[in-house]
């Protein structure tokens, strides 16, 4: 079989225009930046009333995760008198429309009790999503209770 030469300059032609749009670089994405909920959570810790604009980490010494994602969260000391609750116990967070509860591998366990709903025990590590009118029990007495969203005003938003 013989190429004509016409056949040998399509195919030519063809390669350097398939080579050119291998060669030009994607058009740069620009990063999708989140603004914070119109409506945010609180939390109830004993008599304070927590914004959930930040994760809030409660226990008896809590501290910060090392590695941790987004803003490094509030921490929340509370007294537990017969030693059932971690230094570091429990996440409470907001991440978008939704609130999540994360036990963090604490000994005695946490319960999350819904509204009209039994209570369940977590795993050590495991999260959950909870809805408003949810109680979290540490041990000791210490309670949590997750408030319904509120809708914030620019003067009531979170500060820098």
């Amino acid at each position: 079989m013989t190429d004509h030469p016409g056949d040998l300059h399509d195919t030519v032609l063809r390669t350097r225009a398939t080579e050119a749009r291998r060669t030009v670089p994607p058009a740069p994405v620009a990063p999708l930046v989140s603004s914070p909920p119109a409506r945010l959570h609180s939390l109830r810790v004993a008599a304070e009333v927590l914004l959930l604009d930040l994760p809030v980490v409660v226990g008896r010494r809590p501290s910060a995760p090392r590695v941790q994602r987004g803003a490094p969260p509030r921490l929340v000391t509370v007294g537990a008198p017969g030693g059932s609750v971690s230094a570091s116990h429990v996440d409470v967070r907001q991440e978008g429309g939704v609130v999540v509860v994360t036990d963090l591998r604490s000994t005695n366990g946490t319960r999350v009790q819904p509204p009209g709903r039994p209570g369940v025990q977590l795993r050590q590590g495991e999260s959950v999503v909870v809805l408003a009118g949810t109680v979290v029990s540490l041990g000791d007495g210490v309670v949590l209770e997750i408030l319904p969203p509120q809708r914030l005003t620019l003067k009531d938003g979170p500060q820098p």
